[in-house]
């Protein structure tokens, strides 16, 4: 499976679906008009490990919500991803059996390189 969860309007999300042959061969899920479900966030956490590594704190709902003063659960951090789209940290790509989260250099480039074999 090679499927990319993005945001269409997200600029970050666009140049790296550019790099990744525009999004050719994948799968492209955009999070806004089609939300992620709750058997896919599992999936998801049980190939990086949490639901606090697909958190994304730089949702301006973060700190408007005041979660930047409470300490999250797990149970937590998966209720909000499934309530709000933009708590997801994007992109999410998953080729195989691997997912690469974010748009951190590494994560972006473990996702071409892992494209390329």
């Amino acid at each position: 499976m090679k499927k990319i969860y993005h945001l269409s309007t997200c600029n970050t999300c666009k140049k790296i679906i550019a790099q990744l042959n525009n999004g050719e061969g994948f799968e492209l899920q955009d999070i806004k008009t089609e939300a992620i479900t709750e058997a896919q966030l599992d999936f998801l956490k049980e190939k990086v490990g949490s639901y606090e590594d697909l958190f994304s704190r730089r949702a301006m709902k973060y700190r408007s919500m005041k979660l930047n003063e409470r300490e999250l659960s797990e149970a937590d951090y998966r209720s909000l991803i499934l309530e709000e789209y933009t708590f997801l940290k994007r992109p999410v790509v998953v080729i195989g059996e691997e997912v690469f989260v974010g748009s951190a250099k590494k994560a972006v480039q473990g996702a071409l390189e892992k494209l390329k074999s």
